[in-house]
């Protein structure tokens, strides 16, 4: 695929999400549409859920709250395409990505261990965006003494 096929499904996919589900020209069906739509999906939240592993590191966030936010942030920036993906979240084409994105925040969240297979990891990710989804927004935590304290105190 050259750059300007490649625009020309990016444009085609923005017009999805602004419009609704529809198998634009260049695509061979509803399906391809949907894994093109969640692989977008996962690159962005890749990316913020990446730059929170960092600030856990470098700031001693706790890591379900990092990636709450992450996650948080990234549904807001893309309200649309989010909404998209939920109203179609039984779709066998999304199945796969679903299941790979709870494994993700899970593993990132810190609340799997390497060792816990993928199904363990995916419903432990799952279990964790339901209650994202269903609970308050815990305000993002600034103050410095605390995150001294959490850098000193692991348990903290």
């Amino acid at each position: 695929m050259g750059w300007h096929e490649y625009y020309e499904r990016q444009a085609a996919l923005d017009a999805v999400v602004a419009n609704g589900l529809t198998v634009p020209p260049g695509f061979t069906g509803e399906d391809e549409v949907l894994r093109a739509l969640r692989h977008r999906w996962s690159l962005r939240l890749a990316g913020r859920v990446e730059l929170a592993t960092h600030e856990i590191e470098r700031d001693g966030l706790d890591p379900v709250d990092a990636v709450a936010a992450a996650w948080r942030a990234t549904a807001e920036a893309d309200a649309d395409l989010r909404r998209l993906l939920d109203d179609h979240a039984e779709h066998p084409a999304l199945r796969a990505g679903a299941l790979d994105e709870q494994a993700m925040l899970a593993r990132a969240a810190g609340l799997t261990d390497p060792d816990d297979g993928p199904a363990e990891q995916a419903a432990v990710g799952a279990a964790f965006l339901a209650l994202l989804r269903s609970g308050p927004r815990r305000p993002a935590r600034r103050n410095p003494v605390e995150r001294l304290l959490r850098r000193l105190v692991p348990s903290a």
